[in-house]
């Protein structure tokens, strides 16, 4: 047993894909003396209770700068880490099903193509003649994105985790942070089930748990969790290359590469909390929403059925960078369950922003929980 560690640089806590993409990049750009703690078991939390989406077409500038990056790293996942996370650009196609979504959708358009994303807008017709497969009768336009797709969030977890490792980092699983230790506007240490850890810097990637370990540093944090299911259906042939969502009818579903489709939607009557049971309405209701979209849906069975949690922040955008009050905590949560298609340009950045107190390859300056004191601008493209 770990009584005491002498010194440490860094304290990660959380072993999703957060922590493990900061901590892989810390440690790429030279870093040493890197902990993380992880309560459960790497992927036991959100990122291996996610749909495995990954796309750039958001409603604010932040969000599509982060994903446009972490697309770029995602491109060169299996070239840098040598793991093949099973990803595929098959796409994003976002159905709108009103006048103000149709607006909407326009508007954000014309923003993603000022940052340089490749976008289209589909008519009805259009919609048909690509994805014959999709009921479009409702629809009134839909957008779409090539390079958005999709991977395996285990697989991703798991290789940062590897690569982290094989580059000085100590992870350990199954151990829960107790307590910090902060003397004056500093964190210096960290109570675990292992011992006690001295540390330079805490980085709270800790999900579902951001606002319990912000307490534990003597500040706040505005996040909430909410619980989210997903199911999944027995496979058959591939012919479905992106994941179709709407926000307005509240759903999004994709195909497997083995062939099952993974489907899932929000309820706006969740209560906060932590709750991972699953319910048959949720089955219910999906099911009758999607078939009426997707009839191929019909009839094929459900053969897993699982709940994760969002953990939302005030406008649905990221919080990253440091803590109120507290000097060497930095936030990385609040990731409004878009954290694992986001990961790679985050740790990258929050990396960036620990070694060198700024960022160099995409700016996360509107991130930061001085937002809040302003006008909040949220973010509309979420289910």
């Amino acid at each position: 047993m770990v009584k005491r560690m002498k010194h440490s640089s860094v304290a990660i806590i959380g072993g999703g894909i957060i922590g493990a993409s900061v901590a892989y990049h810390l440690a790429r750009m030279g870093t040493k003396g890197i902990v993380l703690f992880e309560k459960g078991y790497i992927s036991g939390g959100a990122t291996g209770r996610c749909g495995g989406g990954i796309r750039q077409q958001w409603s604010t500038r932040g969000n599509v700068r982060l994903a446009m990056r972490s697309v770029k790293k995602f491109e060169r996942f299996l070239q840098e880490l040598g793991w093949d996370i099973e990803y595929k650009q098959g796409g994003y196609l976002l159905l709108a099903y009103n006048e103000e979504e149709a607006k909407t959708f326009e508007e954000n358009v014309k923003m993603q193509r000022e940052e340089g994303l490749d976008v289209e807008i589909l008519s009805p017709k259009q919609i048909e003649r690509r994805f014959p497969y999709v009921n479009a009768k409702s629809v009134l336009l839909a957008t779409f994105c090539p390079t958005d797709g999709h991977g395996n969030p285990h697989l991703a977890n798991f290789a940062y985790i590897h690569k982290a490792k094989e580059l000085g980092v100590k992870v350990y699983t199954h151990t829960k942070v107790k307590a910090l230790e902060r003397k004056a506007n500093n964190i210096i240490g960290v109570h675990t089930d292992l011992g006690y850890f001295s540390c330079e810097v805490v980085v709270n990637a800790s999900g579902a748990w951001s606002k319990e370990v912000a307490r534990m540093a003597g500040t706040d944090l505005p996040t909430t969790s909410f619980r989210h299911q997903i199911l999944v259906t027995e496979p058959v042939e591939n012919f479905m290359d992106p994941l179709v969502m709407s926000f307005s009818k509240n759903f999004y579903i994709r195909q497997t590469l083995h062939g099952s489709f993974l489907m899932g939607q929000g309820d706006p009557q969740e209560k906060p909390g932590i709750n991972y049971n699953v319910t048959l309405d949720f089955e219910r209701k999906i099911a009758e929403k999607l078939t009426a979209i997707f009839p191929f849906l019909e009839g094929l069975r459900i053969v897993r059925h699982w709940s994760g949690h969002y953990n939302m922040s005030p406008d649905a955008q990221p919080i990253i960078g440091k803590a109120r009050s507290v000097e060497n905590l930095f936030h990385a949560v609040g990731f409004s369950g878009h954290g694992f298609m986001l990961a790679p340009a985050v740790g990258e950045a929050l990396a960036e922003m620990i070694v060198h107190g700024k960022t160099s390859h995409v700016d996360i300056s509107d991130l930061g929980l001085e937002r809040f004191e302003r006008e909040v601008v949220r973010e509309k493209n979420v289910v």
